[in-house]
């Protein structure tokens, strides 16, 4: 079943929109399980956020929670951060190898203190977009996306140009709503009960990577600004239970055989050429050219050719040959075997 990941800064409303969500879905008779960071860390603490090492740890458990979740029955909810694109590319990896659809629903909080450095930072220089560890962000990406935060960037910088003695006071008492609940997150059913220091949150918004719905690990997306807009749940059902699974990719997949008996067949004619070959060679010297049992083609002798070699060369070929399985080869398995052969040796 769909595995739905939630993305955003702390304060955003991400619980608050995922118990929303399950309710939902649990009143339509579907089975949901709920991945957050208490249910790995047995509480949450917004310290791990602050170690590289521990927050590392985190993701991995995140991650293995929810692949042990995935199945065909079971709707998966991951309400963390999962600030990282590079996480989130391996959870669209873990949704398309349980082939299952998946869908991100990104919560931003409008005119907060993440918003407000996020978008100032981007009039600054807008050639530079911060990300973790350096790597820059995709061009054209869109952060936030809402005029309440730019509003309140411009409104700052309009402040800072005019100085006053009730500067410094003001600024403390508009840069830092994050840390005070609103009226509506504290009346809310279920809202994060870990505290995150200021320099945590803007630790948090420098290297947050913000959601493009060109990724395809990105979409379908769905961005909620605010606790009041409504949550677009005809939308998330039709991009979870509508829409096709990402396709899993051939190099992962176990391909089946073709055939009960072709892998048998494969064993057996390989057999009967190297035990063809290792008695041809006995009165061969090199130049001539040696006719194998069941080839119609020739191979040319150049030297003595051990055993262990030849059995090497057999493994790998049976190897590639069981990836891709074809009934119509089966008599041409010995002159592609004897053509493997001459490949490799010469």
């Amino acid at each position: 079943m769909p595995l739905v990941v939630f993305c955003g800064l702390p304060y955003s409303g991400k619980s608050r929109r995922a118990e929303e969500l399950r309710a939902a879905l649990a009143a339509e008779g579907r089975a949901v399980q709920v991945v957050d960071d208490a249910a790995v860390l047995g509480a949450e603490d917004a310290t791990v956020y602050g170690d590289s090492a521990r927050e590392k740890a985190l993701r991995g458990a995140l991650r293995a929670a929810v692949e042990r979740r995935l199945s065909r029955q079971d709707v998966v909810i991951l309400d963390s951060l999962n600030y990282i694109k590079g996480f989130r590319y391996e959870l669209y990896c873990l949704a398309r190898a349980a082939r299952t659809p998946l869908c991100l629903v990104y919560c931003v909080r409008p005119g907060s203190l993440n918003g407000g450095l996020r978008v100032a930072g981007a009039m600054d220089n807008p050639n530079r977009n911060v990300s973790e560890g350096g790597r820059p962000l995709a061009v054209g990406t869109d952060v936030l996306g809402e005029p309440q935060a730019v509003a309140s960037v411009v409104n700052r910088q309009a402040q800072a140009e005019v100085p006053t003695e009730s500067e410094p006071k003001e600024t403390r008492a508009t840069d830092f709503p994050a840390l005070v609940a609103s009226e509506s997150e504290k009346s809310a059913e279920h809202v994060s009960g870990a505290f995150y220091p200021p320099e945590l949150l803007e630790a948090l918004a420098l290297r947050f990577e913000a959601p493009d719905s060109r990724n395809r690990w990105d979409r379908p997306l769905f961005t909620l600004v605010g606790l009041e807009e409504p949550l677009p749940l005809a939308e998330i059902r039709a991009a979870l239970f509508e829409n096709r699974a990402p396709p899993p990719h051939q190099s992962t997949q176990s391909q089946p055989l073709a055939s009960g008996s072709f892998l048998h067949q494969l064993d057996q004619v390989t057999s009967q050429v190297l035990a063809g070959l290792m008695e041809a060679q006995k009165s061969a010297v090199p130049g001539d050219l040696l006719k194998l049992p069941g080839t119609t083609e020739h191979l040319r002798f150049t030297r003595p050719l051990t055993m262990a070699e030849l059995s090497r060369l057999r493994r790998q070929f049976i190897s590639y040959t069981k990836m891709h399985p074809n009934n119509e080869n089966l008599p041409q398995l010995a002159n592609m075997f004897l053509q493997y052969l001459s490949q490799s040796l010469h």
